[in-house]
């Protein structure tokens, strides 16, 4: 369980690395359109866990990219939030696998062979 400061640091690392994707950081991701899903961030507000999603298919190269620049993201992040945090926290980048997830196990319950009901079974149940 996050405490409220875990909360508050997350959301603001959220909007801010977003908006660094944006408009600074537009060189690293080329093409490619990046969500930052979800932020956690340590008890002692020192690393941040982002989680990126990336659209429509697995773009690992823009990931790795995004991985060896991490020290460019962090000196964004920064001159960002520098002034409203005490410790700018390091940052940990992670594929966000929670959407294609979601679409693997819709189409596993989609092929289910579940028989319907029967009118007198319904019957009986209520």
């Amino acid at each position: 369980m996050e405490s409220k400061r875990q909360q508050k640091y997350s959301k603001l690392i959220q909007k801010e690395i977003g908006e660094i994707f944006q408009k600074e950081a537009k060189h690293l991701l080329g093409t490619s359109f990046v969500t930052v899903s979800r932020v956690i961030v340590s008890p002692d507000l020192g690393l941040a866990k982002v989680y990126l999603s990336f659209l429509l298919e697995k773009d690992k190269p823009v990931f790795d990219k995004l991985n060896e620049k991490k020290s460019e993201l962090r000196k964004h992040l920064g001159n960002r939030i520098g002034k409203s945090v005490r410790i700018v926290p390091e940052i940990a980048l992670f594929m966000d696998d929670s959407a294609s997830y979601a679409q693997h196990m819709d189409k596993v319950i989609s092929s289910l062979d579940i028989p319907e009901a029967s009118d007198e079974e319904e019957e009986e149940e209520d």
